[in-house]
């Protein structure tokens, strides 16, 4: 696990990009895995402004993402599939045929969880971004959530309702499931690059790289996987 700590979120951003950057270029056909919620967000627009700079193309990659709300269309703003459209798809050279994520509108989420998982198995990825939750989360993978877990539905915790209410009108609209990839669907990546900012993340921090293995924490697995850069930020890191 390669630790990276960078003065502050903008710094963060940069150095994330250079990382998913550099994958990009050796790789032009490489299968990005993508992460929602506002820590990525500066990362992508460091990746449109290098697209618009003509420092890189993403006319041949393919994308899947880590997760989508139970019961938002695709055509819904607060959905995913719109995020991701509005914060990068729409902004840069990619091919939207080839980005892909969970569908929350499908008769049957267990199914739509099979096909996902499918999906991903078809589409390892080269590398995973991710960011992470004050308690530990990866994805919508709360704590006691098992480590061989693939695609699967999730009741969002009152915390991360809480957390993602600034997202909409009010919390009541807020969704109260999800479907996620499993935390062995993440582990399958190829390289997993880990982003956070802060001091409310800095436990969190401590706990995935120092603490130990266990589901108190899922992202304490990443300890076990071969390839995981770590960029934070001096508050996040304060607790290393």
């Amino acid at each position: 696990m390669e630790i990276i700590v960078v003065k502050n979120y903008e710094e963060m951003s940069k150095a994330g990009n250079e990382v998913i950057k550099n994958v990009v270029l050796e790789n032009p056909q490489a299968i990005l895995g993508l992460a929602t919620g506002s820590t990525p967000i500066g990362i992508y627009k460091n990746m449109i402004a290098d697209f618009k700079n003509g420092l890189v193309s993403y006319k041949t990659i393919k994308t899947v993402n880590l997760d989508e709300y139970i019961g938002l269309d695709a055509s819904n703003e607060q959905s995913y599939v719109s995020f991701m459209s509005d914060v990068l798809f729409n902004h840069i050279d990619i091919d939207k045929s080839n980005t892909f994520l969970p569908n929350g509108k499908a008769e049957d989420p267990s199914v739509e969880c099979d096909r996902y998982t499918s999906v991903l198995k078809t589409m390892p990825q080269d590398i995973q971004l991710l960011g992470l939750g004050s308690n530990g989360h990866i994805a919508f993978n709360e704590p006691m959530t098992a480590f061989e877990t693939t695609t699967h539905v999730v009741d969002l915790t009152e915390s991360t309702i809480s957390d993602n209410a600034r997202f909409f009108d009010s919390i009541e609209k807020v969704p109260t499931k999800a479907i996620t990839m499993g935390i062995k669907n993440i582990m399958d990546a190829k390289k997993i690059l880990i982003v956070a900012s802060g001091e409310n993340k800095a436990d969190a921090i401590y706990q995935m790289v120092k603490g130990e293995v266990n589901i108190n924490c899922p992202a304490s697995i990443l300890q076990n996987h071969e390839n995981v850069t770590v960029i934070i930020d001096e508050a996040a890191a304060s607790k290393l």
